[in-house]
C-alpha cells in the first residue's frame, strides 16, 4: 500500500507542478489594471485581414511558423497579428514540441507591421493596446517549452527584426539582413524587442543598432552574437532544410528532457536568482526518476 500511495503522491506533485509551470508560462504582462482592453484591440486588428500565420507539427517535435503574406514582404496585418496569438496558443499545448523554426514565405522574413492598420490605430491608446497585445503574444512563444529558430531570409525590418529576438536563435541566409527601422518611422520598438535585444547583445551594441538603424548583414550579426550561424542556401526549401539540421543538434533526445532545459534556461533568464533556483528545483522535480533518466542509468552508468 505504502509504495502504491507514493507514487501516487509523486505523480500529484509532478501534475501540479507541470500545471503551474504552464500557467506561469502563458501568464500575460498586461491586463485591465494596466489600461490594457484585449477585446477592443482584437476587434480593430479583425478589420484589418489579409496573409496568414500557418503552423505545422512534424512528428519529430519540429514545429514550422510561416509568416505569409509575401506580397507586403510578410508584413502583418491586423488578422495576422491574431493568428499569431492562435499560434501561440497551439503549441503552448503541444506536449510533444521540442522546436520551432520561424520563417518567412517568399524568401523573405518580414517587413514587420502593415501600414494601412497602423495608419488606422494610429491615436495613442490604440497604439498602447496593439503594443501590449504584442508584447503578450511573444513574450508567451519566447517562454514556450521549444528551441525556438528564426531564420532570416531576406529582410527582417522593425517588427519583423523584434520578431526575430523572441526566438532563442537566430540563422541568417547570404544577403538577408536585420534591421530596426524604427527611429525613422518616429517610434521605438513597442512589441519587446528592445528590452530583448538588450539580453541578446548587450545595452551598448543594442543602443547603436536602435539609434543608429543600421543595416545587420550575416557577417555583422554574427560578430554582434545576433546570429548563430550563416547558413549556405539562399532558396527556400535548401534554407529549410539546413535550419532543420541546425536545430536537431540540440533537440535530439526525449520532448520531456528538452523541453525541461528550456524551461530552466527561462527561468535564469527572467527570474531574480532565488526564484530560479526554485524554478529549477520544480523542474528537476518532472525529469528525476522519469522515463529517459533511468533509461540512462541502465544503459550507462556514470562512473566506470
Amino acid at each position: 500500500l505504502f509504495p502504491e500511495m507514493t507514487i501516487s503522491l509523486w505523480k500529484n506533485l509532478l501534475q501540479t507542478t507541470k500545471e503551474r509551470l504552464l500557467q506561469q508560462r502563458r501568464m500575460s504582462l498586461y491586463n485591465g489594471s494596466h489600461g490594457y482592453e484585449e477585446e477592443l484591440i482584437k476587434k480593430k486588428l479583425q478589420q484589418f485581414a489579409g496573409g496568414s500565420i500557418n503552423l505545422s507539427k512534424e512528428d519529430n517535435g519540429i514545429g514550422i511558423l510561416t509568416l505569409n503574406n509575401p506580397k507586403l514582404m510578410n508584413a502583418f496585418t491586423g488578422t495576422m497579428m491574431l493568428e499569431l496569438q492562435e499560434r501561440v496558443t497551439e503549441l503552448e499545448n503541444w506536449k510533444d514540441g521540442k522546436g520551432l523554426i520561424i520563417y518567412g514565405a517568399g524568401n523573405t522574413f518580414c517587413s514587420g507591421s502593415d501600414l494601412n492598420a497602423v495608419k488606422a490605430i494610429s491615436n495613442s491608446q490604440d497604439g498602447m493596446n496593439m503594443c501590449m497585445f504584442m508584447q503578450n503574444t511573444l513574450t508567451r512563444l519566447m517562454r514556450l517549452p521549444l528551441i525556438s529558430v528564426a531564420l532570416v531570409q531576406g529582410k527582417a525590418v522593425g517588427g519583423g527584426a523584434e520578431l526575430t529576438t523572441a526566438c532563442d536563435f537566430r540563422l541568417m541566409t547570404p544577403g538577408s539582413e536585420i534591421r530596426f527601422v524604427h527611429k525613422h518611422m518616429g517610434l521605438v520598438p513597442g512589441w519587446g524587442g528592445a528590452a530583448r535585444l538588450v539580453g541578446i547583445v548587450g545595452s551598448g551594441a543594442a543602443l547603436r543598432l536602435l539609434s543608429g538603424a543600421a543595416r545587420l548583414d550575416p557577417e555583422s550579426a554574427l560578430r554582434l552574437g545576433l546570429s548563430e550561424e550563416t547558413l549556405s542556401s539562399s532558396d527556400e526549401t535548401g534554407a529549410l532544410e539546413e535550419a532543420r539540421a541546425w536545430l536537431s543538434r540540440y533537440t535530439e533526445g526525449p520532448a520531456s528532457v528538452i523541453r525541461a532545459v528550456k524551461e530552466v534556461v527561462t527561468a535564469g533568464r527572467e527570474l531574480p536568482v532565488e526564484a530560479a533556483l526554485r524554478r529549477e528545483k520544480d523542474v528537476f522535480g518532472t525529469v528525476w526518476g522519469g522515463p529517459a533518466n533511468l533509461q540512462a542509468l541502465v544503459r550507462r552508468p556514470k562512473h566506470k
